[in-house]
């Protein structure tokens, strides 16, 4: 059996055998005998909509003096709440800001949040007691500024459709689910999950350095709705360091939730680890429930959802016929499209919500089907980015082949 501190040294002599999730799983379907002697870090990650993100931040509004407390703060038109420290006639104000609080149907915390970190300009309104005070900063102003989440990396999660012969607003749906079982929406990374490769937690503990959207934190818990059966966890790091790619806002039918990716490097130090290592997707069931009810209906896998050619969308603009309003642009949840560009990388999660929308068939994707008692039923939205979270794994890789991360020293060098 290894230890930690024997892996780090060899992270430090730059002699550690590091794989990526899907680098690991890809060598399980080889047929590859793996043992805890041939591996010493595999790194695991997801990333989709996770509703239970938030900011706390520290922003300067106005001189020293100017007002006496913060009652009611605005960040680009997002209500956030004051608080708790009244900061008191400082001129700043301390808030905590929901990932899933908006400024209206297209624009939310999860938006913000991405644009603080891509550095741009945030207008800031203050209501006090006697007066309203506006403001404009940017990330360098905040002296803090942390995401954490509330819950957030499921050991995978549940696929939703709608029983009744109506279209259901819901936030598992970009424009409604449509009933009766028309359509099925689908989230979880699967095989690549952090706690579906350690689910009983033997690396991953309150304490464990992780990345949260590209940058170091830290595990501080068991998030709500946790259980044995199916945890998860609640993260926190810095907002600087963070890279806007693996986050954003998405425009749901019930409004605006937040994208959030999570990386975690899985020491391995014996056998046990490498055993719970080989899960894969096929492995790894999938409730189906009605969303109305929340009752399970069938069971799939997540080979349903990510074992399938061309997992990302495709564009193909000579068939497209240049539509007088482009109904992809109009629904893509993330901002990912227009006619002119095509598909802007850095925001889309293929989703493949654009699938539907295009009638003239620009874009092309494998997004499958869920059988459901006995019928076939379209997967017409994913809320998790298989690819993004695998990117996310290389870069948590990257880090530890270079020597900036280690289990002891974190991953902030």
């Amino acid at each position: 059996m290894k230890t930690i501190a024997e892996i780090d040294e060899k992270i430090r002599s730059g002699s550690a055998v590091v794989y990526t999730a899907a680098e690991f799983k890809r060598l399980v379907r080889e047929g590859a005998e793996v043992t805890a002697a041939e591996v010493d870090v595999v790194t695991t990650g997801t990333c989709g909509v996770v509703s239970g993100t938030a900011a706390i931040l520290s922003v300067p509004v106005a001189a020293p003096g100017t007002f006496e407390r913060a009652e009611r703060v605005w960040l680009n038109g997002v209500p956030c709440m004051p608080g708790p420290c009244p900061n008191e006639r400082l001129g700043l104000v301390d808030l905590i800001v929901s990932g899933t609080a908006h400024a209206g149907a297209g624009y939310g915390g999860g938006h913000l949040f991405r644009e603080i970190v891509e550095g741009r300009e945030i207008e800031v309104l203050v209501e006090a007691a006697d007066r309203s005070i506006e403001a404009r900063v940017t990330l360098e102003d905040f002296s803090y500024a942390r995401l954490f989440t509330t819950r957030s990396a499921f050991k995978n999660y549940t696929a939703f459709l709608n029983t009744r012969p109506t279209r259901l607003t819901t936030i598992f749906s970009v424009t409604g689910l449509q009933g009766p079982c028309r359509e099925v929406s689908v989230s979880g990374c699967g095989e690549i999950n952090p706690l579906e490769n350690d689910p009983a937690r033997f690396a991953i503990r309150d304490g464990t350095p992780v990345f949260l959207n590209g940058s170091a934190g830290i595990v501080t818990g068991e998030g709500t709705r946790s259980t044995p059966a199916r945890p998860n966890l609640t993260v926190i790091a810095d907002m600087v360091g963070m890279q806007s790619r693996y986050m954003g806002g998405f425009a749901t039918s019930a409004g605006p939730e937040c994208i959030t990716s999570l990386g975690v490097a899985i020491p391995v130090l014996d056998d046990r680890q490498v055993a719970a290592l080989r899960v894969l997707d096929e492995d790894i069931p999938l409730p189906v429930a009605d969303i109305n009810t929340r009752t399970v209906l069938d069971e799939a896998t997540y080979a349903d959802v990510w074992q399938r050619p061309n997992r990302e969308v495709t564009y193909h603009p000579e068939w497209c016929e240049e539509c007088s309003t482009c109904a992809v642009a109009a629904v893509c949840p993330t901002g990912a499209f227009t006619r002119e560009t095509g598909i802007d990388r850095d925001r889309c999660l293929a989703c493949t919500a654009c699938m539907a929308a295009c009638q003239n068939n620009a874009l092309e994707a494998g997004e499958g089907s869920l059988r459901v008692r006995g019928r076939k039923v379209p997967i017409t939205l994913r809320q998790s980015g298989r690819t993004l979270a695998e990117d996310l794994c290389r870069d948590v890789k990257e880090r530890i082949l270079d020597g900036r991360f280690t289990f002891t020293g974190g991953g902030g060098r």
